[in-house]
């Protein structure tokens, strides 16, 4: 792999562990707001958490798509 199918795939890589670190963001701030229940049915609850933890999916299946998009095309 090299030019511009490596830099595709570098691409993907980031934005695949941006998305695993946002879920586990997502997940980390759920159990801090835990331990105070009335502050985190005001900010939304587990909704707030839902979303969060979807954008990091959405980053997720981005990264791996470029990825495999840089494969398939590395010709």
């Amino acid at each position: 792999m090299a030019g511009a199918t490596s830099s595709g795939f570098v691409l993907g890589v980031f934005a695949f562990l941006l998305g695993i670190a946002a879920i586990l963001a997502a997940l980390r701030r759920r159990r801090g707001r835990e331990r105070y229940p009335e502050t985190y049915a005001a900010s939304g609850g587990i909704l707030y958490t839902v979303v969060s933890m979807g954008c990091g999916v959405v980053l997720l299946i981005g990264g791996l798509g470029l990825m495999i998009l840089a494969l398939v095309y590395r010709r």
